[in-house]
Formats: C-alpha cells, structure tokens, sequence
C-alpha cells in the first residue's frame, strides 16, 4: 500500500511554501500520496506588516496563546509521516503554529506519527523548535527529523534585510545595497536533497539513521553565538510579556519592548559574538558542543 504524507504549514510570504514543495517533491516522485494543507489564519495577519500590528502580537505569541484559523480539512486519519512547517516569531512558534497544535483534528493525526519538522527563517530557530519538539510528544507524535533553513548573512545585516522585507512587502535588496533577504534559493533548491534522505526511512520506516544523516548533509546547523543570544532572549521576551499583558494600554509598553530589542540587538548582539568567540568556545569547547548536538541530534 502507498505511503501517505501530510505537509502541513503556515507561510505569509510564501517561502516556507517554496521550502515544503522541495522538501516533498521526491516523497512524490517516489510514488508516496502527499496531502498538502496550507493554513490561513483568521483573520489572516497582514504582509506587509506595519510595526506596531508586528510587535502587538508578541505578549500572545509568547505566551502560547492560540488564535484562530480558517477551517482545513485533512485527507486521512492516519499518515505514515507528517511533514511540520513552522515559522519562529519571538522565538517562539508562531500563532498559527501554536493553534494548528490546539487543533482536535491535527492532535488525532499526530498521536504515534513521525514527524519531520521543516522552518525558514532569519536565524534564530532553537527556542522554537524546543517548544514545538515539547508540544509534539506531548500529543504522542514521534519526532524523528528536523530541518532549518536560515539567512546565512551576519546576524546585523539579516536583521536589517528582513525588515526591509516584512515592513516593506518587497523581496528586494536593502538600499540596491544589501543582500536579498530570507533563505537563499540556493538553500531552498537543496532541500530536494533533504527529501530524498526521508524517501528510504519512509518506504522502511526505520527513522533512526534520518537525523544524523540530514545534519551530516546540512540540513540543520547551530551557531553558538546566536544560540546564547536567543536562550537568554526568550527568557526576557518571557518577563516583557507578562508584563505587557497586564497593562490596559499595552500601545506604549510594546514600543518600548520594541525599542529594547532594537538596542539589544545592535550593541549586545555584537558584544556577545566576541565573548562567545574569544572566551566561551575555546574554555566550555565540549560543552558547547554537548549543547549543540543535544539539539542538533533531537535528544
């Protein structure tokens, strides 16, 4: 009997829709049933954003809060594997994500899966994904692969080009000067690579050679500079959000949480670089990379 699959994700400007239709096309091509189911929010978020309409969904998206979503309808009742896009806003899911997993449906098809998690972002995807991997097995699914595709550009310079992107609505290039934003087409274009390493755990279902098999090929990478910014970033996302949400008029504390991560961002992003540089990795080298491969290996 064929396999069936269930690519099912979230996207505003389409690139994690380009990144799943790689990822699937060798399932397909391999003869495997693939059932695609694009969610749309409701209401849907707007793109391009305005800045206050971004940062007001922050408290909610931090905090697990789940929105709404148009009604989808799954093709089956059991998959043999279900392919998971999700984005990371705030660092964590996003609320898309975060309803899909509240979703009766969904938590049915989940129960005993495998699951092959998929993002694009700009870089910083570890807090997100811990948060997914939890939600995953606490609704029995079985987690046995992950991919994410990243800007590969320094840390400032995505900052700048994704925001060009999201405020202005143009994949262009930043003042004709910077790089395109998001995840090049190249990255993209390889994750046919990524999907045919699914294909013989798929047909066999014996998942335990995946993940290290798609790490070897690139799939999956953690910077650790990024990673100490972000493990000490979601814990204070965490502190503004329990503080905006308690507000009546949260307009004034979401601009200065606003301006908080601008600063951040630009005078402690860099700072943090050269001590995790010069200091961290040649001192802490095996637990930097215990740490690494603890997320890089889904343990």
């Amino acid at each position: 009997m064929p396999k069936r699959v269930l690519a099912i994700y979230y996207s505003q400007t389409g690139q994690l829709g380009d990144i799943m239709a790689r990822c699937t096309a060798p399932l397909s091509a391999a003869g495997v049933t693939v059932d695609t189911v694009v969610l749309r929010a409701r209401p849907d978020y707007p793109f391009p954003w305005t800045s206050q309409q971004f940062f007001s969904l922050m408290p909610d998206c931090v905090l697990s809060v789940p929105g709404s979503l148009e009604p989808f309808s799954l093709g089956a009742e059991r998959y043999d594997l279900i392919v998971f896009g999700y984005q990371p806003w705030f660092l964590s899911p996003s609320i898309p994500v975060n309803t899909l997993l509240h979703s009766p449906a969904f938590q049915s098809v989940l129960n005993g899966t495998p699951v092959v998690t998929v993002t694009g972002c700009r870089n910083m995807w570890i807090g997100a994904f811990i948060r997914l991997r939890s939600a995953l097995e606490e609704k029995g699914a079985r987690l046995v692969g992950n991919i994410a595709l990243v800007d590969r550009h320094p840390n400032l310079v995505s900052l700048l080009t994704i925001m060009h992107w999201l405020f202005g609505g143009a994949k262009t290039r930043y003042l004709n000067f910077f790089p395109l934003p998001g995840v090049s087409e190249t990255d993209i274009a390889r994750m046919e690579d990524y999907g045919r390493l699914i294909v013989p755990a798929l047909q066999e279902d014996r998942w335990e050679a995946l993940q290290p098999a798609l790490v070897a090929a690139g799939a999956v990478e953690i910077k650790p500079h990024l990673f100490f910014i972000e493990r000490n970033g979601a814990r204070i996302f965490g502190i503004w959000a329990n503080l905006i949400v308690r507000r009546k008029n949260r307009k004034p504390w979401l601009v200065a949480f606003k301006w908080y991560i601008m600063v951040a961002l630009f005078l402690l992003g860099p700072l943090v670089y050269v001590i995790t540089q010069l200091i961290i990795r040649p001192l802490f080298h095996k637990k930097v990379s215990a740490t690494q491969n603890h997320y890089l290996y889904l343990n």
